[in-house]
């Protein structure tokens, strides 16, 4: 536990030149803002609950994750997951599941479960951001047109419902709004991409909803600073209720944030992040947001992204950006009540263009029909259904295909009996017609080893088989037992079973499940050749 807790090493280079990390802070608190809101809104819990997550679940992780450069906060990705957590258990439930999924990940860095994230498959992983950043842009279809009660279960149904109403009465204002402020971020960060463009996109259809008097929906009343702590969202006997989705947070706030620091590491030279001491950082950092009316928090890959742009070296980087926001809510709290809706969509529809890596998508499609495969499962059933069960299905796949490539790689071969000038013609021809012998590569396991029994079983008009096992590179439980079935059977029909080359692990398997032919057990294959011609010759 003390390897996971801050250290003063952290902090003395911040201390020594804090110049750049400062103001790296302050260019991500002013991309962050936005952002913070619209995913507040989009989650169900209302603007304020984004900025109080940012502020701080930023904080806590700032202080106690395992990355230099990761910011944390809300994100598109855990608003997809929280949207029916809301519908279902309300905001109370929601703030008692960000309070679980912060003791689960606490639990999962204590048992040092975040070195695992690098087991997720390349395919799984682009499947589902692609995934993601459509689900983002549905769910900000009604803000987008205006439309203030759009119904359905799913994203795609309330998008859809949205779109019905806006064509029965359609009003351009709204629209047009969320549009241009996605192009003047797109376009604008593409250019000048140190530049807050979804700050200053906000900033200006404010005002100019307010000069032009433009019928825009505002976000309304905030609360002029953080409220304070608070503890009993729910009662006891509803928490067996909320295990399963805290589950599903818990999980989805570990991938990502994984992911974003790994990321992080990749922009960055010569920096590495600790994964376990990452997941104790976001366990706090849940645990004491949703104290202050916050959403669940993960690490944001593109304010990271942007926060190791802007020049930040430490972790005071981040931490500046939680206090620029806690200063925003406690000095500018009406004039941020004022943003219209449907300019917090535009920069949230500017947002999921940028996390679609085109490149990535059509490399990783090109790369095999297998990855394409599950890449675009994974992709569907994070539309239409939620993220955790699309990787829980796309995973899957890609096991199942895993397993399937390698039971491809194992094979029987037959191999030509060394012949010596030492026997007679005669003799020869008698081991040729009598012995066979089998060269086993490759791994012997549950998804290959049936396909071994039926290779076997065929074999006939011979009264011994030698089977060269120094090849075999993995054995499990199943291909050990397949492969007693296997010389069970020969030896029921009268053929002699010898091994040779067996590795001394295997060889315990094999003896634990008693499939070891008894006797005929020999370390080098010659002379495993010798007793069969011994056998043979003394059976004719």
């Amino acid at each position: 536990m003390r390897a996971l807790l801050p250290t003063w090493s952290d902090w003395r280079p911040a201390v020594r030149s804090p110049g750049a990390d400062l103001l790296s802070g302050l260019i991500v608190a002013l991309v962050a803002l936005p952002l913070a809101l619209g995913f507040g809104i989009s989650s169900g819990l209302g603007a304020a609950a984004g900025l109080a997550t940012a502020v701080v679940a930023g904080a806590v992780a700032a202080v106690f994750g395992g990355s230099r450069f990761q910011v944390s906060g809300p994100t598109g990705a855990m608003t997809v997951v929280l949207v029916p957590i809301v519908h279902q258990y309300g905001a109370e439930g929601v703030l008692a599941v960000g309070l679980l999924a912060g003791l689960l990940l606490v639990v999962l860095a204590i048992a040092g479960v975040g070195r695992a994230v690098r087991y997720m498959p390349a395919p799984v992983i682009e499947g589902f951001t692609a995934g993601i950043a459509v689900v983002i842009a549905l769910q900000q279809f009604p803000s987008a047109l205006g439309i203030a009660q759009a119904e359905g279960e799913k994203v795609w149904q309330v998008a859809a419902d949205a779109v019905r109403q806006y064509a029965a009465q359609p009003h351009a204002v709204t629209l047009v709004t969320a549009l241009v402020v996605a192009l003047v971020v797109l376009i604008g960060g593409r250019y000048l991409p140190k530049l807050p463009f979804a700050l200053i996109a906000v900033a200006a259809a404010t005002v100019a909803a307010r000069v032009f008097d433009l019928d825009l929906a505002p976000i309304g009343d905030l609360p002029s600073g953080l409220p304070a702590p608070t503890v009993g969202f729910v009662h006891l006997d509803e928490i067996g209720a909320l295990l399963a989705p805290a589950l599903a947070v818990a999980a989805l706030a570990a991938l990502e944030s994984l992911l974003s620091a790994t990321a992080a590491d990749s922009m960055a030279v010569g920096t590495r992040h600790d994964p376990d001491r990452e997941l104790l950082g976001q366990g706090l950092a849940n645990i004491a947001a949703p104290l202050f009316g916050g959403v669940p928090a993960t690490g944001a890959i593109a304010r990271t992204a942007v926060n190791v742009r802007s020049g930040a070296r430490t972790r005071l980087a981040a931490l500046t950006h939680a206090a620029v926001l806690a200063a925003i809510i406690y000095l500018a709290a009406p004039l941020v009540a004022h943003i219209p809706l449907a300019a917090l969509a535009g920069v949230l529809l500017a947002t999921t263009v940028r996390m679609v890596e085109t490149a990535s998508l059509a490399a990783i499609a090109r790369a095999s029909r297998g990855d394409a495969l599950i890449m675009a499962i994974t992709f569907l059933v994070t539309v239409a259904l939620d993220l955790v069960s699309a990787v829980a299905v796309g995973v899957g796949i890609a096991v199942l295909l895993a397993l399937r490539a390698v039971a491809r790689e194992a094979r029987l071969h037959q191999i030509p009996l060394e012949q010596s000038t030492e026997h007679l013609a005669e003799e020869h021809d008698l081991l040729h017609d009598h012995i066979v012998a089998y060269r086993l590569d490759g791994p012997l396991f549950f998804a290959a080893a049936h396909r071994f029994l039926l290779e076997l079983a065929e074999v006939c008009d011979v009264h011994a088989v030698i089977l060269r096992m120094s090849h075999v590179t993995a054995l499990d439980t199943t291909g050990a037992l397949v492969l007693k079935d296997a010389i069970g059977k020969l030896e029921h029909r009268g053929i002699a079973v010898l091994m040779s080359g067996l590795r001394a692990d295997h060889h315990r398997r094999l003896a634990a499940l008693g499939a070891l032919p008894a006797g005929r057990l020999f370390e080098h294959t010659p002379d495993a050749i010798a007793a069969a011609r011994a056998l043979v010759v003394k059976s004719s």
